[in-house]
């Protein structure tokens, strides 16, 4: 070893020294020596015996590499970290810990000794996700599952959703108010503005001003008209006074700003300048609204108040009951409906879900609207995927084509499901698809089991994250809805609750910080084939749990949860469909 290398080595050593207070590196007069087996909070460290590695000749670094029985790896300590433990410092002290066993042969005492403290996140109390995360859940399936046009649940149905609200209180206002009314204005803010070009957010504002409703607007013969006759002037009633709203009247403003929510607009009757009602709004993601304001109806208490999946698997324990029993529970114990009433729901979304893949599936290749100049797939894929004589491929194949026809109706602006939102509305249907006669041939029943326990992962998410692409990337969007798939598989095939939870966790886990980039502002790349994956992670998710020790899992579901609302607040808002990042950027329009 050269003067040099040893000086380093010796500043090192001391260096470590005086910190750890020992040297970690062995001397070159160092004996071998067996390290002190090490018991953490985490694990069972058993560091093998050692000797100095610069004093080894070549024959036994060889003889070293080749000896396994010899090394022991940490055995791991599959009982829950103790309080005041968080999973970043397990992860970084295990590591640590480990690498000075196995390279020194020494361990810290103090990495014992020493608890980890837990270092909560603290959310911004302005976000969303934390104004709703207290309580029970209290979300309900007719809420949640919304069908309305695409091709967006937060750029789209939303602001149709706000516009039909401000429209509604402008005419109860006193008709002597009424009669100066000169225009209707909307101002969109934050990702509304910046991406709402593409997304046709100035056309679904306008159709509700004009008193259409997402569920029953016909998008061609209104929405696409709207396109192709951007000058249009329409006619708006305000009791015996009719005043003009055109697409003049929604005005893309500013970006950037200190805005309550990422999806702000507001909205204003004018005499003049003279305004006679205003009011701000914010589009939270997968169609939900809110106002300045804004307090939740109210409802009645749940039979089973859960706030976390440990809650519902606690219950689902107690009463010996399945995920969607205690989602039915809870929706008839809420809403005051009968189960018929609900199931009657269900059927209208699973007949919604089938007709957007089998729209989709028969729709000839054509190109997308916008500037990508993309062309549609699905039909390609599904004939590609019936011909498969391999039943894997063909089945992964199927499904993908049905996320691909689900995504592109929504592309296209047609009527789509939020399954949690229209960026993801590909997935949940796919998933369906697979489970329906072209698939596994479930039950219409296990079909509507299925979308109750998947609402309720979606549930959780919106709870304690969020479903907005504009406040947490394309995790919050592709990533719920894949957890909502797999969990929506895992109850049609009567898997226990554990196993569907593991399923959602896993589904999860692997869409985390996961970006929303669209291309041009349009919900296209990457978004049409981001379903497509989701749909196949779903059943990846599923197939994992279904096979694997259910008590063997080391991540919850409720810790994916917590990891998708930080990771949403630390992600950079260039990455918040805005398109001022990824994909986005990096693709050039020819």
């Amino acid at each position: 070893m050269s003067p040099r290398v040893a000086d380093v080595e010796r500043a090192l050593s001391n260096w470590l020294r005086a910190i750890w207070g020992f040297t970690p590196i062995p001397g070159a007069d160092a004996q071998p020596m067996v390290g002190p087996t090490l018991t953490t909070d985490f694990g069972v460290l058993r560091p093998r015996a050692t000797t100095g590695l610069r004093h080894m000749r070549r024959e036994e670094m060889d003889s070293e590499l080749r000896d396994r029985e010899g090394f022991s790896l940490p055995a791991l300590d599959y009982s829950e970290p103790p309080a005041g433990s968080d999973r970043r410092a397990f992860m970084v002290r295990s590591a640590m810990a480990t690498a000075i066993a196995v390279l020194g042969g020494q361990v810290n005492p103090l990495l014992a000794q020493t608890p980890a403290n837990a270092q909560p996140v603290k959310l911004d109390p302005n976000l969303n996700v934390v104004k709703q995360s207290k309580g029970p859940v209290m979300t309900l399936v007719d809420e949640f599952y919304k069908v309305g046009p695409g091709p967006s649940s937060s750029h789209t149905i939303g602001p149709m959703r706000i516009t039909y609200d401000f429209y509604q209180r402008a005419i109860k206002l006193p008709q002597a108010q009424l009669d100066q009314a000169t225009a209707l204005k909307v101002h969109l803010y934050g990702s509304l503005s910046a991406t709402g070009k593409g997304h046709g957010t100035e056309r679904a504002a306008l159709a509700g001003l004009i008193g259409y409703e997402p569920a029953t607007i016909d998008p061609v013969a209104v929405l696409d008209k709207m396109q192709a006759e951007p000058d249009k002037v329409y006619p708006v009633k305000l009791g015996t006074k009719t005043i003009n709203a055109s697409l003049k009247d929604i005005i893309y403003d500013e970006t950037k700003g200190d805005f309550p929510h990422a999806n702000t607009m507001t909205a204003k009757l004018m005499a003049g300048d003279k305004v006679l009602l205003e009011q701000e709004y914010y589009s939270v993601g997968g169609g939900f609204i809110e106002w300045k304001g804004y307090t939740p109806p109210k409802k009645n208490p749940p039979k089973y108040p859960y706030e976390t999946m440990a809650d519902i698997i606690a219950f689902t324990k107690r009463d010996n009951i399945s995920i969607a029993q205690l989602a039915m529970a809870n929706e008839t114990s809420i809403s005051g409906r009968s189960e018929a009433e609900i199931n009657a729901f269900l059927d209208k979304i699973i007949g919604a879900m089938r007709a957007t893949v089998k729209t989709g599936l028969a729709a000839p290749t054509s190109t997308l609207p916008g500037p990508i100049k993309l062309k549609t797939k699905a039909g390609d894929v599904y004939k590609s995927a019936m011909a498969e004589q391999l039943l894997a491929r063909k089945g992964i194949g199927l499904v993908s084509a049905a996320a691909l026809a689900g995504s592109e109706e929504n592309a296209r602006g047609h009527l789509v499901i939020t399954a949690p939102t229209g960026g993801s509305a590909g997935v949940m249907p796919a998933v369906l698809y697979s489970l329906d006669s072209a698939g596994a041939k479930v039950s219409d029943q296990k079909l509507r089991e299925g979308l109750l326990a998947g609402a309720v992962i979606g549930y959780l998410c919106k709870h304690h994250a969020t479903l907005a692409a504009a406040e947490g990337g394309c995790q919050a969007e592709i990533g719920v809805a894949s957890a909502m798939g797999a969990a929506m598989i895992g109850q049609a095939m009567d898997a226990p609750p554990q196993v569907i939870a593991n399923a959602a966790e896993g589904a999860l886990e692997h869409h985390l910080g996961m970006t929303c980039d669209p291309v041009a502002g349009f919900v296209q790349i990457p978004c049409i084939e981001r379903c497509a994956f989701g749909a196949v992670k779903s059943w990846t998710g599923y197939l994992i749990a279904k096979n694997e020790i259910p008590a063997n899992r080391r991540v919850d579901f409720d810790s994916t949860v917590q990891a998708l609302a930080i990771t949403a607040k630390e992600m950079n808002s260039k990455y918040k469909e805005t398109s001022e990042g990824g994909l986005a950027v990096s693709l050039t329009l020819c």
